[in-house]
């Protein structure tokens, strides 16, 4: 095992699942590994809305959108992209 793998799933799941897991992932074709990738991707996105979306509950979808993209790109990409923030 490399230095990174060997840090991989040092969480809750036993050794017997991580392998199985591993396996399972093996024997997917190139096309569903990438599908399970954006799917996850689709899913890290719900979930970091949601949260937004409980602590801005008066935001509109646009502003749930922005305080996202501020969330990710950080400070000075995003103001590159939307512009400086006027009202914060």
């Amino acid at each position: 095992m490399t230095d990174i793998q060997s840090t991989w799933g040092k969480g809750d799941t036993s050794p017997e699942a991580r392998r199985v897991q591993y396996d399972l992932c093996r024997r997917m074709s190139l096309g569903q590994r990438l599908e399970l990738a954006f799917d996850m991707c689709d899913t890290g996105r719900a979930l970091a809305m949601a949260g937004l979306r409980m602590r801005h509950p008066e935001a509109s979808e646009e502003q749930l959108q922005r305080l996202w993209a501020r969330q990710h790109l950080g400070r000075e990409l995003f103001e590159r992209v939307y512009g400086a923030e006027t009202h914060e």
